[in-house]
């Protein structure tokens, strides 16, 4: 991942009256200092950046981290304690990421430091994440393209007879074939009445005439995550069906169109809600219509109900509504969006009208 200094600036310059933060979760590091690794401890002050880290990642970091960040070896867990007291110095007042420690792990910091004050840095981090620089949104369109480029292919595989785990294995062996480094989540794979769970499991039930089928799937190319569903039909497609995929998709242009820099998340799932709502299937819409994406798969901010705050400029959200009638069948159909000041930008090529595979 290449890295942009402006990331640690923006933190620095965030900090103000707070003395030093502790950064430990994996994708806020990711996000600070452009490379991945599953140890290491960075801490952040006005006049100084310093990252701990062990054997296994010092050469890499050394080589990766910034000029202006120090880079400190510490083997044992007892070296990276001092190491961090020493790199935090006087600080007396101590930013924290709150919603990622474990409560031993902040009964650990209190014990080793009795006289400073601990706050929270959870939402100055998400707001920092939550607006994608030009070189973010760029990752993310290559990774939407290559989960694109898979579900062309995966229209010339399905077919009747064929289990979800079979199409799930298809999915997961062209997405790492066609270049992704690995999957943004387990794929879904929903036949026929299991469609109706939002999160089914792949299994055993095999595809047959008349099914619909639908596969959520992404990958993650460069540190960063694509995701995309869509439902098609085999063998035929009945009145009941055509209808509800129709609502569906209607209800999706109507929450891409209502989203832009500075509307609500809630308004954009309203918007949905209510085409689905008029066509007699708003009971059976069962989440929001779209939840933020970048390092992580799922990341604020979100398009639901009960998120009541405005879409940053920049910032990358899921648009992805769905229908589910439980002993039955379901639809949805996922793009990802880019809010932008006057609309909303999809990056998902992918075919959405209805899709009857022989």
């Amino acid at each position: 991942m290449r890295f942009s200094t402006d990331r640690l600036a923006k933190l620095q310059k965030a900090l103000e009256a707070i003395d030093a933060a502790i950064i430990t979760d994996p994708y806020n590091r990711r996000y600070l200092l452009g490379f991945d690794t599953s140890d290491g401890t960075l801490v952040v002050k006005a006049d100084k950046v310093t990252f701990i880290t062990d054997s296994r990642y010092i050469e890499f970091a050394r080589a990766s981290v910034p000029a202006e960040v120090k880079v400190v070896e510490a083997n044992l867990a007892c070296d990276s304690v001092r190491a961090v007291r020493r790199a935090l110095g006087n600080a007396a007042t101590i930013a924290l990421e709150f919603e990622k420690m474990s409560v031993s792990s902040f009964k650990a910091m209190e014990t080793r430091y009795t006289k400073c004050m601990f706050v929270a840095i959870d939402d100055t981090l998400d707001t920092l994440r939550t607006v994608k620089d030009e070189s973010e949104i760029e990752r993310m369109k290559a990774a939407q393209q290559l989960t694109d480029d898979v579900f062309y292919e995966m229209l010339k595989v399905i077919h009747l007879g064929q289990s979800e785990k079979q199409i799930a294995a298809e999915i997961a062996s062209r997405l790492l074939t066609n270049g992704a480094d690995w999957f943004s989540f387990t794929p879904i794979v929903a036949a026929g009445a299991n469609g109706s769970k939002p999160h089914a499991v792949p299994g055993d039930t095999v595809v047959k005439t008349g099914d619909f089928v639908t596969m959520d799937f992404g990958c993650l190319l460069d540190g960063y995550c694509s995701d995309m569903t869509r439902t098609v039909a085999v063998g035929g497609c009945d009145k009941e069906k055509e209808r509800v995929y129709e609502t569906v998709l209607r209800a999706q242009t109507a929450g891409i169109r209502a989203a832009k820099a500075g509307v609500l998340g809630s308004v954009v799932h309203q918007a949905a809600l209510d085409i689905i709502a008029s066509a007699g299937f708003g009971h059976f819409f069962k989440h929001g219509f779209g939840h933020g994406l970048g390092l992580e798969i799922h990341e604020n901010p979100r398009a639901s109900l009960s998120y009541v705050k405005p879409l940053p400029e920049g910032t990358v959200i899921s648009a992805e509504p769905g229908i589910y009638i439980p002993g039955k069948f379901g639809v949805r159909i996922e793009d990802v969006i880019i809010i932008r000041e006057n609309n909303a930008e999809n990056i998902t090529e992918s075919p959405k009208e209805l899709i009857i595979l022989d």
